[in-house]
Formats: C-alpha cells, structure tokens, sequence
C-alpha cells in the first residue's frame, strides 16, 4: 500500500510580487509555484535582481506577495496580521544575513538570545540556551565579546545562533558566505549541513554556484520565474564530528524553561534593552536628556525658592503678631480726625479681655522723647503698653524680664530697651540691666532688653522703649485714653468672626462705630496668595523649558529612529511585534525623562546648598509633592514626546529596515 504524499512544508502558488516605480509598478516575481518539504536543504541561485531575494523575504514572513498565495504548514500566511506573522517568525524561522546584522551594542550571547527575549523566556533559561549554542559553535570564550571584536566568521556564527535560538525550524541564508573569506565559508556551510542532518529545513539563497552544489536541490530564478529546480548531489560533505551522516529529526522547540507573563514581564524587558540602549550611547542619551535636567531643575528650584520665599514673608509678618487686630480711631488710615477721637479707654481694655475668644489684649500709646544715659542724649520711641503686650507681639527678652500686671497697677518706672537702644545708650561692654534713665524727665529703671528680630523688611533703625502705660499716661504723656488697642484672638477662633464681635461690642459702647480695625491675618492671606501667584508665574515659566525639552527628545528620539532603523529591522525579523518596537522605543523615551528628571532634582539640590552659602536669611524649601510631581512631568514628557517616534520605529516595513545602511 502507497502511503499518501506528505504535505509540504512551504507551498507557494501563483506568487506573484510588484513594487511601485513613479507611476508604474515593477514586476520582481512572477507566477511562482513552489513546495519545500520538511528537512531539505536547497538553494534559491539567480543573477543579481531575477527576485530570488525578494523570493527569501516571502518565504520567511518578512513581506507579503502581491498575488497568490503562501501556506506554511498548511497555513495560509495572507490571513495573518502583522502580530500573528511575528509569532510565525519567531516561532519558526531563523534567518542568517550576509551582513551578520548583529546589534553592536550587545554581547555574542545578547544578540543570540534577542528571538527569545520575544518568545517571553525568562532571562536565565535563554542565558543558559545562549551560550549552549554559542559553545555548540565553538565560540564558548566569545559569549561576552561584542560584535566588533570578532572576526566576520564568528559573528556569522553568532547569527546562526541567534536563528537556532527558538529552534529554527526553517533557516533562511542570505549569501551566508558572501562577506567570508573561503575557510570561514566552508566552516558556515558545514554548519549548515550539519543543522540539516539535525532536521532542519535549510534555505540558502545565493548567486554562487560552488555554494549551491554542496545542497541537495537547487532552484533556479530569471527574471522573477523559476526557470529550474533540480536535485542536487552534494559535493561536499561534512565532517564527521558534526554527525552529518545522521538521520534527519523532526525539530522541535527548545525547553527553554518557563515563560513569562505578557504584562510586567514585557515591560521590564523593554526597560532593560532601553537601558542598554542608553547606556551603549551615552553622548547621545546625555543630548536627549539635557532639556529635561534644565527644564526639571528649573520648576523644582524656583518652586522651592518660591515656598522658601512665601514661609520667610509669612514667619516675619507673623513676626509682628499673629493671630492678631488692631483697633484704632478714625475712619481709617491718615484720618485727620483721628486725633480728636478719645473714647478708646482702659475700660474698653477690661471689656474686650473678657470676651472668650480673646487670648490677650494690649493698649498702646506712643510719643517721640529724649532717652538719656549720663552724659549721652538720644532721642527714641516710647511705648506705654500693658503687660501683655510681649505676649501679644511675640518678643523674646535676650536678658532680664518683662515688667508685669502689679508694674502696670502701681504705674511702676521700669522700662524694657530693644537692642537699637542699648547700643546707643551704653557703651559696650556695660550691662544696662538695673541702670537708671530718664525717659523725657521721669527716671525709669531698664528692667529688660528685648531680643533683636532678624527681618525681610529691613533692618529696623528705630530706637523704641516700652513702659507700662498707666506710668506713660499719668507721669509722661498726660492722657487717659489709648492711641490704639492690639488683641491676639485664640489660635482655635476665627479671626474674622472674633473681630465682627469685637467690633459689635464697641460699637455698643461708644454708641456709634469711630473707630476702625486692621486684621493681621488679611496680611497674611495677601502674602500667601502672592506668593502662590508669583510661584505659579515662575512655574509656568520654567514648564517652556520643559516643553523645550520634551521637543528635543522627540527630535532625538526621531534622529535615533533613523539611525537605528537596520536594528529594528534585525528585531522585527527575529519575531519583535509592533506593540513590542512601539513599547521598547517608548520606554527608551520615558526612561532618559525620567533619568533626566532625577539628575534635575539632584542638580535643584546642589543649587540649595550653593544658595544656602550666599543668603543667610531664607533657605530654599522642597516638598515631597513638587520631586513627585517633576517626575510626573518627566514621565508625561517622555510619553507625549517619545509617541511620535516610537510609532514611526514600529510602522518600519522590515525589508527597508534591513536594507538601510
């Protein structure tokens, strides 16, 4: 009984292949009826341009025929997406290339396990396959030598490797000895014969007729027509340590070891040969990046001066009270009838301090008079205020003490100096704690020095002394009621709801509202809203450098794209998706941002400690959301720019790809 014919491996009927030429198309292939069954070895020879390479690109799922149709394993290949013919690719065909098309910037046993790194292997199983096939080809001690450092027999060795690596069923030779000088040309057609006698289906297209007679069929093209296909007898065999003489053997994929998973695992390998990448062009990949340091150092320091700025205003504004309103006759400000309004009294004192949400409560008046010490006659500010007033106003005493309610009572005269006054009136050296002066004619004990407040505004030049005010209203200034009235609200209470009470409450007493109030806290919100204002303004500035920047990765990123246009050909022809190209070149983008953005925020840091080395006042202040959001940017930047090249790399036809130099 006949058994039934067996079923070819590759089958093609009526192919048919045309390219555009201006307005015409080119006819390359024509009617083209050819099968190659499991474990031949054959060769494709033709003069230059009769399409036996063009013949190649379709048997190996790199292009599409015109006309016709193209079956592998009784699969029709025309109804594959470009995803489903890089899993075909990948899964069954290795292709060696007269130009050894290696990667330059990643080792032997790298460049061997790139079909793998598409096939989802975990990165020890393909090491180990690697350098299995690397020794296998005598090239164990070259695992870890980049391409430029092997002679044209070894990296032809290295892609005969990198085409086993999934198992290789069909191998596809373009003119695999064409750049090889003849001893490493026989040792490659050995090779060749001994992956034969191993099963593999050998396809070797060349123009060489010595190479053609070592196969056991050989195809003849012309003008884009089989015009012969004949078997051959081989001249030359191979040597018997590669086990030519063997029975062939179906092939079967490699154990290879567990897959990964299509999400994490996908993307920590696109992070990995980003890096790679940049790390193989690190002039190129410091260009990239430069706007974005710029860009990322711009927004984090002037956000940072910026709230260093808003905290220093704020801490000195507070500085003069916090928490507090003042209450002063008149309508407002520069009000000349001010002068004549006296219905702000100690008595308004005792009601204002027993409302509940009062915290403290000054009066204050105030007059220009000579402050003398001995023989020095100077002239000064002096404020009649209660006790509370150090509490109200926040001043620290740098020695002695504050004078108290009992001082206030007996209209004790003590007095308590700032540091202008001290200067001015003792000499240095002298303790002025317990010295007499006399303020205007009334001698008065310095009970006090209050410490020296470091300002924004200036450096205060004024010379100011505070007396308790019942002392400064009967003994100096000769008036019972107050030129102004200061309360610090509790820090728990509202302010604004604290002053309409306040101001409800004296307007009941002094049966019509004359008198008006300043509320500390506006101050404060102004200042803060301001400064927000003015960091938004700068930020905003600063973002054009980062949009500037994300231009120029994109324009790098373009230039990249063509310059490795031969590479991305190399990893489409070895099984790479579109989606895997588009998210290798993407995460290549976003990472040179991201490094980008982390040296900017170092490089923001280094400005702070320099600024903090010329301006003692203020620092600059980071916050954890302003690095966090520079990262944002970065990443966001490398997305939005590093698309436009990424899909350009991955829409790349991997036939132009491969030919472009």
């Amino acid at each position: 009984m006949t058994q039934p014919p067996r079923q070819a491996l590759l089958s093609l009927r009526g192919i048919g292949r045309s390219f555009p030429s201006g307005e015409t198309r080119v006819q390359v292939l024509e009617d083209v009826n050819l099968d190659i069954g499991h474990g031949e070895m054959l060769a494709i020879v033709g003069a230059s341009g009769s399409g036996k390479s063009t013949l190649m690109n379709i048997l190996g799922c790199l292009d599409r025929p015109s006309s016709g149709s193209y079956t592998v394993s009784g699969h029709d290949v025309g109804t594959l997406d470009s995803d489903a013919l890089a899993e075909l690719r990948r899964e069954h065909f290795g292709f060696i290339f007269q130009r050894y098309h290696l990667m330059q910037h990643l080792t032997a046993t790298g460049n061997v396990e790139v079909p793998a790194v598409y096939a989802g292997t975990d990165g020890a199983a393909r090491e180990a396959r690697a350098r299995q096939l690397l020794a296998r080809l005598g090239l164990d001690d070259r695992g870890d030598h980049r391409p430029s450092q092997l002679s044209g027999g070894q990296q032809q060795r290295v892609s005969i490797a990198r085409a086993l690596m999934n198992g290789g069923e069909v191998i596809l030779a373009d003119e695999p000895t064409g750049a090889l000088d003849s001893r490493s040309g026989q040792e490659v057609i050995a090779i060749l014969r001994e992956l034969h006698a191993q099963g593999h289906t050998i396809i070797i297209v060349t123009h060489d007729m010595q190479v053609a007679s070592c196969t056991e069929r050989i195809i003849e093209i012309a003008d884009g027509r089989i015009v012969g296909d004949r078997p051959n007898v081989p001249t030359v065999a191979a040597p018997e340590a590669t086990g030519a003489a063997e029975a062939p053997q179906p092939v079967t994929r490699p154990a290879t070891g567990g897959r990964l998973s299509t999400g994490w695992s996908r993307f920590a390998e696109a992070f990995r040969m980003a890096w790679r990448s940049m790390m193989s062009h690190r002039m190129r990949t410091a260009l990239t990046m430069l706007g974005i340091v710029i860009g990322i150092t711009s927004v984090v320091s002037i956000v940072a001066i910026g709230e260093g700025a808003k905290r220093f205003v704020l801490s000195d504004i507070r500085a003069i009270g916090t928490n507090t309103l003042d209450i002063y006759p008149g309508r407002d400000f520069g009000d000349d009838k001010a002068q004549s309004i006296r219905t702000l009294v100690p008595a308004d004192l005792q009601a204002i301090a027993a409302q509940p949400f009062v915290h403290s409560v000054t009066p204050a008046t105030m007059r220009s008079l000579r402050l003398r010490y001995r023989s020095i006659d100077i002239n000064g500010n002096v404020n009649g205020v209660s006790d509370n007033y150090f509490a109200v106003r926040d001043v620290q005493m740098a020695s002695g003490i504050a004078f108290n309610a009992n001082d206030v009572r007996h209209q004790s005269q003590v007095v308590v100096i700032d540091q202008n006054t001290r200067r001015k009136l003792f000499p240095e050296g002298v303790d002025p704690l317990g010295k007499i002066i006399l303020v205007g004619s009334l001698p008065c004990t310095v009970i006090g020095v209050a410490q020296e407040k470091k300002s924004m505004f200036g450096e205060n030049k004024q010379l100011n002394i505070w007396l308790p005010y019942s002392t400064a209203a009967s003994r100096l200034f000769g008036q019972q009621h107050f030129d102004g009235i200061t309360v610090r609200i509790r820090d728990e209470q509202p302010t604004k709801a604290a002053e309409d009470g306040i101001v409800k409450l004296l307007t009941l007493r002094h049966g019509g509202k004359d008198f008006f109030t300043f509320n500390m806290d506006s101050i404060v919100k102004t200042a803060e809203r301001t400064s927000q204002s003015l960091t938004l303004l700068l930020s905003l500035i600063a973002v054009i450098s980062l949009v500037v920047g994300g231009i120029g990765v994109m324009n790098i990123m373009l230039v990249s794209v063509t310059e490795r246009t031969r590479e991305i050909g190399i990893r489409m022809a070895v099984g790479a998706r579109q989606s895997d190209v588009l998210q290798q070149f993407l995460t290549e983008a976003v990472l040179v941002c991201l490094v980008g953005g982390l040296i900017g925020v170092l490089l923001s840091y280094g400005i702070s400690f320099l600024f903090s080395l010329f301006v003692k006042q203020w620092q600059m202040i980071f916050s954890l959301g302003a690095v966090l959001s520079a990262f944002f940017c970065a990443s966001l930047i490398g997305v939005l720019f590093g698309y436009l090249p990424a899909r350009n790399a991955a829409r790349l036809d991997p036939i132009e790809a491969l030919a472009r130099e």
